[in-house]
C-alpha cells in the first residue's frame, strides 16, 4: 500500500515507518521539523528512513492548507497514519495557539485530504490525556471524556469528534488511538524517561512531581507501533450492536472506532525512577514537587477492545523497555 505517515521524523512516526517499509509498503513521510525539541534528533531519525527505496520525505506543515491539498491530490494515498501534532501537556499551558493550529486546523486538512481523495482508512493519534479528570480505573473507551484538564487534551478529544463527523457525513473509516505514556529508544527529550536519564547521568537532581505519587501506564514504543499497524490493517466499520438510545463513545453506526493502547499495568513513578537508576547504575537525587497544572495523578488503560479487534495486547515490562532506552541513549549521546 501507499501510506502517508505524518510526523515521520517524530518518535512514533519513525518507528511506524520502519515497520511499514520492512513489510513492503511505500511510505511518504511528512514532517515540518519544527524546533519544539532538538531538530538534530529528528534529522537523525529521518536518516534511518531516507536510504530506503520505498521512502520519500516531504517537509510540510499539516496546518498548510494549500500544501496539504496538493500533496493528497498528487499522491493518492491508500491509507493515512496521522501522528503529527503539537505534543506535550505542559507546553500547552504556555503556547495554546500552537495546539489549535497543528491539532485542529492541521487535523481538518488531513480529514479533507482523505475525504476528497478516497483514502481507505485514517488512523490518527489521540491521547490518554482525554480522560482528564476521570477517576474510575482502568480508563475505558466507553467512558465519557468530557472533562479535559489541558488544551492539549481538549484538542485530542476534538479530533475524535471531528473524525466521527467525517465518518458520518462521508463514510470515511477512521480509527483514533489513545496512546498511554509512550517511551523507548529515540524518544522525545521532553518526556520523563529522557529527562530523568539525562539528569542522572549528568549528576543533576530530577524533579519528581506530585511528590512521587503519580501512576502512569507506561507503554513501550514497539507495542504502540504494533497496535497502530494492526488497526491500520483492520479498517474501521460500523458497529452492528451500536444503540443510539444508549450510545457508546468508542463506536458508532458509521465506520468510526476509538481504542486505548496502553500496557494495562500502571506503574508508580518512584518504581519507574528505580528502574532507570538500575539501568543507569546510579542513584538519582530527587526534588519532590507538587502536581503540575494540566497533569493527572494516574492513568490506566483498559485494552480489552483493542485486543478483541486486533488480537494484540501490549505487554513489554517497564524494566525491559527502560533498559533498551538507556542503552540507546548511551550509544546515541556517547555517554
Amino acid at each position: 500500500m501507499k501510506i502517508l505517515v505524518t510526523g515521520a521524523a517524530g518518535f512514533i512516526g519513525m518507528h511506524a515507518s520502519q515497520i511499514l517499509l520492512a513489510r513492503g509498503d511505500e511510505v511518504v513521510g511528512l514532517d515540518n521539523l519544527n524546533d519544539y525539541y532538538d531538530v538534530q534528533l529528528k534529522l537523525d531519525r529521518l536518516a534511518r528512513l531516507t536510504p530506503h527505496a520505498n521512502f520519500r520525505f516531504v517537509k510540510l506543515d499539516v496546518a498548510d492548507r494549500d500544501g496539504m491539498e496538493k500533496l493528497f491530490a498528487e499522491e493518492k494515498f491508500d491509507r493515512v497514519i496521522h501522528l503529527a501534532a503539537q505534543a506535550g501537556v505542559r507546553y500547552s499551558l504556555v503556547n495554546p495557539h500552537a495546539y489549535v493550529e497543528s491539532n485542529l486546523a492541521g487535523f481538518m486538512n488531513i480529514l479533507e485530504g482523505c475525504r476528497h481523495n478516497k483514502v481507505q482508512h485514517l488512523v490518527y493519534a489521540s491521547s490518554s490525556s482525554v480522560y482528564g479528570g476521570n477517576t474510575k480505573m482502568p480508563f475505558s473507551e466507553s467512558d465519557s471524556v468530557d472533562h479535559p484538564v489541558s488544551i492539549y487534551a481538549a484538542t485530542k478529544k476534538a479530533n475524535e469528534l471531528m473524525a466521527h463527523t467525517y465518518s458520518h457525513l462521508y463514510g470515511l473509516p477512521t480509527t483514533g488511538l489513545r496512546f498511554f505514556t509512550v517511551y523507548g529508544p529515540w524518544g522525545r527529550p521532553d518526556m520523563a524517561l529522557f529527562l530523568f536519564t539525562k539528569a542522572i547521568l549528568e549528576g543533576r537532581p530530577i524533579d519528581v512531581f506530585n511528590h512521587g505519587k503519580m501512576k502512569r501506564d507506561f507503554t513501550f514504543v514497539d507495542d504502540i507501533v504494533e497496535g497502530v499497524i494492526r488497526t491500520l490493517d483492520r479498517v474501521a466499520e460500523a458497529d452492528p450492536a451500536y444503540d443510539a438510545n444508549n450510545p457508546d463513545p468508542a463506536t458508532s453506526n458509521v465506520p468510526f472506532r476509538v481504542f486505548n493502547i496502553g500496557n494495562n499495568n500502571p506503574v508508580e513513578l518512584m518504581a519507574f525512577v528505580e528502574a532507570i537508576e538500575d539501568a543507569v547504575g546510579k542513584k538519582a537525587e530527587k526534588n519532590f514537587m507538587p502536581l503540575q497544572d494540566g497533569d493527572v495523578p494516574a492513568t490506566y488503560a483498559n485494552t480489552d477492545a483493542l485486543n478483541a479487534w486486533t488480537g494484540f495486547k501490549p505487554e513489554t515490562p517497564v524494566p525491559v523497555g527502560i533498559g533498551r532506552f538507556v542503552e540507546w541513549y548511551r550509544n546515541y549521546y556517547k555517554v
